[in-house]
C-alpha cells in the first residue's frame, strides 16, 4: 500500500527480529515453569519442544503468507484475501481482543515487581499511557527500546542460569524425575500453556507494511526470532529442573528468582525483579505495537470503526489505534483483575494461527514456501491445544467471538440498507 494512508517501510532484519524477541521473551519467561511443572512434573521439557512444534509450524505459515501480502494486518489480511472476508474478520477479533487482555497483563505483571501492591494499579497505567506513546512517536523508536529491553532481560537471565549452576545443587536426575505420572494429557497442557511464551512472532507478520524488502526480511526475521526464542527456553527449563526438581518447581511463585538464590545470592532477588519488569514492559511495547497495527488494517476494511485507520502525517504510524487501545488497556487494568482472562487471550491466540494455517495450506505451488504438512500438523497442534484449555476459557472466547461476529453482521446489514435506500 502507497499514499497518504501508507505506513513508511523503515524497519530492517534487525529490529524485525528485536520486536519478535521482545514479544515472546516477555513476562512469561519469568512466570511459565511453575505452571507447566504443575501440569507434567519433569515432563514440561517434552512439552516445551511440542510447543516449539507447533509454533514453528504457525511461524513458516505466517512467514510464507507475509511474503506474499506484505501488509498490516498479519492473519486477519490472510484469512480474508485465502480464505474469505469472515475468516478473516474471526481471526483479526479474536488477536485484537485476546492481546488487549494481554496488555492489562502484561502492565500489572510489570507494576507487581516494580512497586508496592497498593501502587500496582496506577503504575501499571502510567507504563500504558508511556509504552502507547513510545508507539505513537514512530515504529523505529519502539524497535530500539524494544531492542534495549531484550538485551536487558537476555543478561539477567544469562545471569539465572550462571547462579543456578554455580549453587551445586544442579542434579541432571531431575530432569527425567517421574514425568511419565502426569500422563499425555499433563504433557499436553504444559504444551498449552507454553505455547504462548513463543507467539509474538505473529508481531513481526503483522507490522509487515513497516519492513524493508517484506519478501526476505520477514520470514528470516520470524525464524531467527523464534529460534532464539528456542534456545533461551530450552536452557532455562533444563536449568530450572535440574535446580530445583519438579516438585519444587511447581509450588514455586518465583522460579527463576528461586533458581537464583538457591545458592544463598539473597540479593539476586532484585535482579530477577528488575528483568521481569523489563520483560513486561518489552513485551507490552510489542503488544501495543501488533494490535494498533492490526486495529488499523480491520478498519480500514469497515470490519472497526473507520476513524481508526488514520496515520498520523509526520510519524507515519496508527496512532488514533494506538491512542484508542492504551485508553481500553488503561481502563482494564483500573476495572478487572486479569488472571482469569489469560486462558481467553489463549483461546484467540489459537484461534488466530489455525486461520493462519488453514490460509498457508491454499496457498499454490508458485507462493510456497514451505510443504504443506507443515499448515496441516500446525492447525492440528493449535486444535489439540486448545482441547487443553479449562472450559470456562473456550466458553468465554465462544461468546466474545459472538459478540463480535454479531457487531460485523449488524454494520453490514445496516450498510446494505442505506445503499439500497
Amino acid at each position: 500500500m502507497t499514499g497518504p494512508g501508507a505506513l513508511a517501510r523503515r524497519l530492517g532484519l534487525g529490529d524485525a527480529v528485536a520486536i519478535g524477541l521482545g514479544a515472546m521473551i516477555g513476562a512469561g519467561v519469568f512466570a511459565v515453569w511453575a505452571p507447566a511443572a504443575q501440569a507434567a512434573g519433569a515432563g514440561l521439557l517434552i512439552g516445551l519442544v511440542l510447543a516449539a512444534a507447533v509454533a514453528f509450524c504457525n511461524a513458516t505459515s505466517s512467514a510464507q503468507l507475509a511474503a506474499r501480502y506484505p501488509t498490516s494486518g498479519g492473519t486477519y489480511i490472510y484469512g480474508r484475501e485465502r480464505l474469505g472476508e469472515w475468516p478473516g474478520f474471526l481471526a483479526g477479533w479474536s488477536f485484537v481482543i485476546g492481546k488487549t487482555a494481554s496488555c492489562a497483563a502484561m502492565a500489572i505483571t510489570f507494576a507487581a515487581y516494580a512497586v508496592p501492591p497498593e501502587w500496582h494499579k496506577p503504575v501499571a497505567a502510567l507504563a500504558v499511557a508511556a509504552l502507547t506513546a513510545v508507539s505513537c512517536f514512530g515504529v523505529t523508536r519502539t524497535a530500539g527500546v524494544t531492542r534495549v529491553v531484550v538485551t536487558v532481560v537476555l543478561a539477567v537471565l544469562a545471569f539465572v542460569v550462571v547462579a543456578g549452576l554455580a549453587s551445586g545443587d544442579a542434579d541432571p536426575s531431575r530432569l527425567t524425575d517421574g514425568w511419565a505420572d502426569a500422563g499425555w494429557y499433563g504433557v499436553l497442557q504444559s504444551a498449552g500453556l507454553i505455547f504462548f511464551a513463543f507467539a509474538g512472532y505473529a508481531r513481526i507478520a503483522t507490522m509487515g507494511e513497516e519492513v524493508r524488502e517484506p519478501q526476505r526480511t520477514i520470514p528470516r526475521a520470524i525464524v531467527l526470532a523464534l529460534s532464539g526464542t528456542l534456545v533461551v527456553y530450552g536452557v532455562l527449563g533444563v536449568v530450572a529442573l535440574a535446580v530445583l526438581g519438579p516438585d519444587a518447581l511447581a509450588e514455586s511463585t518465583s522460579p527463576l528468582a528461586d533458581v537464583a538464590t538457591v545458592g544463598g545470592w539473597s540479593w539476586a532477588v532484585v535482579v530477577v525483579g528488575v528483568g521481569a519488569a523489563l520483560a513486561a514492559l518489552g513485551a507490552l511495547l510489542a503488544l501495543i505495537a501488533g494490535v494498533g497495527r492490526t486495529a488499523l488494517a480491520m478498519a480500514r476494511k469497515d470490519d472497526l470503526p473507520s476513524w481508526l485507520a488514520g496515520v498520523h502525517p509526520r510519524y507515519r504510524v496508527p496512532h488514533r489505534a494506538t491512542i484508542v487501545l492504551g485508553l481500553v488497556v488503561i481502563a482494564l487494568v483500573f476495572a478487572f483483575d486479569l488472571r482469569g482472562a489469560i486462558g481467553f487471550s489463549s483461546f484467540g491466540v489459537l484461534l488466530y494461527y489455525f486461520i493462519a494455517n488453514a490460509s498457508a495450506f491454499t496457498q499454490p505451488r508458485e507462493e510456497r514456501r514451505f510443504p504443506r504438512w507443515l499448515a496441516v500438523t500446525g492447525m492440528i497442534g493449535c486444535l489439540v491445544l486448545v482441547a487443553t484449555l479449562p472450559v470456562p476459557s473456550i466458553v468465554a472466547g465462544v461468546i466474545v467471538l459472538a459478540v463480535g461476529a454479531a457487531y460485523r453482521s449488524v454494520v453490514r446489514l445496516a450498510r446494505r440498507r442505506r445503499s439500497s435506500s
